[in-house]
């Protein structure tokens, strides 16, 4: 499969190993979620190597009717030529939460690129978590990822990317060493009304992410995107305060979504742990703010 988008045009020759998109390279995953009586449920999951899933497991003491669905693979990270699908739905109602076993390693290339499409779809009152580990770019790598999103206007999807600038401490260092990163996130109602897009791109070979007034010298990015009803939105927005702490060494703050769609919160820092550890604040906002329950205390291995 070949996405057509304008940065991915210096890519298109094929691996020497696998052609792209071939059998071991076409990984998908499809989720649901439904409401059943006194908790939601892994209701459906579809799955193709090396994507896979286990059980959901109610491992949320602060949640405890919450299906929590980890998100598993057995390659070892991406390679060129991957083309991943991810499809999470919640019916209504219907609550979980999906985060990855590790982090996302995204491999050298010497060819091609690594694709994702994901479609997010949750119906009215739905409330969903999609909160994976950080993506690792490494030397030369290309990595395309496209979000779409369709939310009815009383459910809240609360999604979130954490973007290392590399493998800081592997040999010299491989920080903003990629060829490419692209992500693209858009949302609209189940009707088709169009709510935003948003597009980042990250080229170090064209524009250095360094410099100043991009990250400086931060390491680690941090997109969290709470798309949910306009009265959490107000509520949450009211709580976060745009920050930039010198001494920690990280930057945040928050911005209202066009088409009263909710907000959208950005975190720079120079430790993943940081950057982790402010979208976790902003997520233990969320969580008791939409649902009444608190987010879970962190594991010590955190």
């Amino acid at each position: 499969m070949r996405v057509f988008a304008p940065e991915l045009a210096p890519y298109q020759d094929e691996p020497k190993q696998l052609p792209s998109g071939a059998l071991g390279k076409d990984a998908l995953l499809r989720l649901r979620f439904e409401a059943r009586r006194d908790r939601s449920i892994l209701a459906f999951s579809d799955r193709r190597a090396p994507l896979l899933v286990q059980k959901a497991l109610y491992c949320d003491e602060g949640m405890p009717d919450l299906p929590v669905v980890f998100i598993i693979t057995n390659s070892g990270g991406i390679l060129q030529g991957d083309r991943y699908t991810m499809e999470f739905a919640a019916g209504p109602d219907a609550c979980g939460h999906i985060t990855s076993q590790a982090a996302t390693k995204i491999h050298e290339m010497d060819a091609n690129y690594a694709g994702q499409t994901q479609e997010i779809s949750l119906e009215e009152g739905a409330y969903l978590e999609y909160l994976p580990e950080m993506v690792i770019p490494f030397r030369h790598s290309r990595f395309h990822t496209r979000t779409r999103i369709r939310i009815a206007s009383t459910a809240t999807l609360l999604y979130s990317e954490i973007l290392m600038g590399g493998r800081q401490f592997y040999g010299d260092g491989e920080l903003f060493q990629f060829d490419l990163f692209s992500s693209t996130v858009a949302a609209e109602r189940p009707d088709g009304t169009k709510l935003f897009v948003e597009k980042f791109l990250i080229e170090p070979g064209r524009l250095e992410p360094s410099r100043l007034g991009v990250m400086g010298d931060s390491t680690v990015f941090g997109n969290v995107i709470l798309l949910t009803p306009r009265e959490h939105a107000e509520a949450i927005q009211g709580r976060v305060a745009a920050a930039w702490n010198r001494e920690e060494g990280w930057a945040a703050g928050v911005s209202r979504l066009p088409n009263d769609a909710g907000l959208i919160y950005k975190v720079i820092g120079k430790e993943s742990s940081t950057v982790r550890a402010k979208v976790r604040e902003f997520w233990s906002l969320v969580r008791p703010q939409v649902t009444g329950f608190a987010v879970p205390p962190k594991f010590p291995w955190h």
